[in-house]
């Protein structure tokens, strides 16, 4: 679907956009499909991380030698099941964005022309059990927008350090 929209007040044209729904709406599929097709970089904003086909996505992705990055929020720090320690033993650099009171976003920037955004979270429960939506967007503006966001809150951030690697209390 071709739509238009706003962004800061101006216009943006040409903006193809898939949408998906869940429960079992295909969500999942969609994201591993755009993370499959990354080149260069995958940058990710999650609230919570568990989906395991995604993570898998991400390391695949790190492996071709994508430029993979991602900001969780402070919650996935104690986490009993968080995609963090898997991803972040595969050499991906996770940072915990701590300043907020939830670091809320959905979002993940392809290769600075795709945005993946919407309700939907990164997690098996998002899949089969919550009603969600997800928006694959192809923009480069938006894509810009989306990743000067990104970067800073990644400059607010802090790095995350796996729980098996972290000093006994």
């Amino acid at each position: 679907m071709l739509v238009g929209c706003t962004f800061g007040g101006e216009s943006v044209q040409g903006v193809t956009a898939t949408v998906n729904f869940s429960p079992n709406g295909g969500c999942t599929a969609a994201i591993v499909a755009v993370l499959a097709d990354a080149k260069q970089t995958v940058l990710v904003q999650a609230y919570s991380f568990t989906s395991t086909p995604i993570a898998k996505a991400l390391v695949a992705a790190k492996a071709r030698g994508v430029d993979v990055r991602v900001i969780l929020d402070k919650s996935q720090r104690t986490e009993r099941y968080s995609g963090a320690d898997f991803i972040a033993h595969a050499s991906i650099p996770v940072v915990i964005d701590e300043q907020p009171a939830i670091a809320h976003s959905k979002v993940m920037i392809i290769d600075s022309a795709v945005v993946i955004t919407g309700s939907f979270n990164f997690t098996s429960s998002a899949e089969s059990r919550n009603v969600e939506n997800l928006l694959v967007l192809r923009s480069v503006e938006l894509a810009a927008a989306y990743t000067a966001n990104w970067q800073a809150r990644a400059a607010v951030s802090a790095a995350f350090t796996p729980k098996d690697l972290r000093p006994s209390p």
